[in-house]
């Protein structure tokens, strides 16, 4: 036999032994018992913001007095909340538009415009939640004739996920025990963990009527909810 011959069967070889153990290897995977479940871990704490959506609607016989009615009203109220120390970054145009008013339709005439209607609004972020009676108050006194969400949440949830975390983690850890002694095994080590993505569960509180002051319809803050959601897979041995 000849060297390159030699070289040949003895790679043959090598590749023949080679090959039923890593077999063994992937059988020995696929065979392993594994307990794969979720939890969530979620931490309670006091809402230190509020998201509010305010702004106003002005109406006029033409698009330049409707405009010209609504730029004043908005400055007031643009003014009012930044002398109650809220920053020029937390108060947001979301909406600013410019529709025609058309009156009734009569039969066999095609409506005609009556009038002009610009809506401005803004979204407002309050840091101090104590004030929010008081800046309710000044706005809707200005003119501000449409309050929609009003939405506690948390500045820096960050924190309090780290520790929903920790919860989720230890709550999933502790049902997979359960599940793995009433399978007539003991739990083994973690193989995988996947989280989904935190959330900050706001809450929401309904706006005051335009017609009363805001002082005069209390509203609480309440609590907001930080949540995460693991799933981990453990070695059932």
């Amino acid at each position: 036999m000849t060297a390159s011959l030699r070289s040949v069967a003895a790679l043959v070889l090598m590749l023949a032994a080679a090959v039923p153990g890593l077999a063994r290897a992937d059988d020995d995977n696929d065979n392993r018992r594994t307990i794969s479940l979720a939890a969530t871990g979620s931490i309670r704490t006091t809402p230190d913001k509020v998201d509010i959506s305010t702004g106003v609607t002005s109406q006029a016989p033409s698009a330049k007095d409707a405009l010209a009615k609504n730029s004043a009203v908005m400055s007031q109220v643009i003014d009012a909340l930044k002398g109650e120390g809220l920053d020029p970054k937390d108060i947001q145009t979301t909406n600013f538009s410019v529709q025609p008013v058309y009156e009734e339709r009569k039969e066999g005439r095609a409506p005609a415009i009556i009038a002009y209607q610009v809506t401005n609004s803004v979204r407002i972020t309050v840091h101090d939640t104590s004030k929010l009676g008081a800046i309710l108050d000044k706005v809707v006194s200005l003119g501000a004739n449409d309050i929609g969400s009003i939405e506690f949440g948390v500045s820096e949830p960050e924190a309090l996920k780290d520790e929903a975390r920790k919860q989720a983690v230890a709550q999933a850890t502790a049902n997979a025990k359960l599940y793995a002694a009433a399978a007539g095994g003991t739990l083994g080590k973690v193989l995988t963990i996947a989280e989904d993505e935190g959330m900050v569960v706001t809450r929401y509180a309904s706006p005051a009527p335009m017609e009363m002051s805001a002082k005069s319809v209390p509203i609480e803050a309440g609590t907001a909810t930080v949540e995460v959601r693991v799933r981990m897979t453990f070695e059932l041995e």
